[in-house]
């Protein structure tokens, strides 16, 4: 048997052991372009092609398509009527969008956003030009919006403020069958923040800011900013807990002591604070 014979029979045998699988992403060149179709060499699995509606979907991306460039496309069709391998060149697209999505979701790796839109849920964005939603509860506590009385219409106000801007998040959750993308702003925050606070214990006095006095409790940022707390109302003495707002501002400086840290959460007490005035 010759050289020749024998490279066909391995990639005969090759074809044989991994046969083409419907919804498989697959390369190949382009061999010509027609007016409502496209004609791609596959190799050893035969010659593919994207017509009918597929071919129209991404008519305008394959403008500047040329005999000869390499292209991916996802199977739809073993065979069509005319012995073909139907393509789709979208269908390839979205699914290695997703792939990679789906990969920096499983790395919990960063990724970079312009915010779009807003509701009084959150914010929309696009990710590799898909949909995607932030939740007002995954933001950074540097963008929560601390409304007081948590009042929906001041929220999407606050919110709307974002619009336009960019970024720095992960994904949340990823459903592919739904085209569900939900974001995170918090969860590098969260995992800074859980490492920040090893070196502070149960019983400590720090120093802080406020940054939030709501119904339920004052927040107060410290260690230079890179630490949050919520100081609870009921770790408030009585007679300033009844109107925090009359006794707390946003900017103020107080001294605070830990009473609890939960990963990254941190609880607070002036309790003892209120007790010597």
């Amino acid at each position: 048997m010759t050289k020749e014979n024998n490279k066909n029979s391995d990639i005969t045998a090759a074809v044989t052991i991994n046969p083409p699988r419907t919804g498989e992403i697959v390369k190949g060149k382009v061999i010509t372009q027609e007016r409502s179709s496209l004609y791609i060499d596959l190799g050893a699995i035969g010659t593919g092609i994207v017509c009918g509606k597929e071919f129209y979907e991404s008519k305008e991306g394959l403008k500047n398509i040329k005999e000869g460039d390499s292209i991916a496309a996802k199977i739809i069709d073993l065979e069509n009527e005319e012995g073909y391998i139907e393509l789709s060149i979208s269908g390839a697209t979205r699914k290695l969008v997703w792939d990679e999505l789906r990969e920096n979701y499983e790395k919990r790796a960063p990724i970079g956003i312009k915010i779009t839109g807003a509701n009084k849920g959150g914010l929309m964005a696009k990710v590799s030009g898909l949909s995607a939603f932030l939740p007002v509860s995954q933001l950074a506590s540097k963008h929560y919006p601390k409304v007081v009385g948590g009042d929906p219409d001041k929220i999407l106000k606050e919110l709307q403020k974002f619009i336009g801007e960019d970024l720095s998040v992960r994904i949340l959750n990823l459903k592919p069958k739904t085209g569900e993308i939900i974001l995170s702003e918090k969860m590098a925050e969260m995992e800074e923040r859980e490492a920040q606070l090893k070196k502070y214990k149960i019983g400590q006095m720090v120093d802080g800011e406020i940054t939030g006095v709501m119904e339920f409790g004052i927040f107060l940022r410290f260690d230079n900013g890179n630490a949050e707390g919520l100081i609870p109302v009921a770790q408030i003495g009585e007679n300033r807990a009844k109107n925090l707002s009359d006794h707390f501002k946003i900017g103020d400086k107080i001294s605070a002591k830990i009473i609890e840290i939960a990963g990254s959460k941190v609880f607070l007490s002036i309790r003892d604070s209120d007790k010597k005035e």
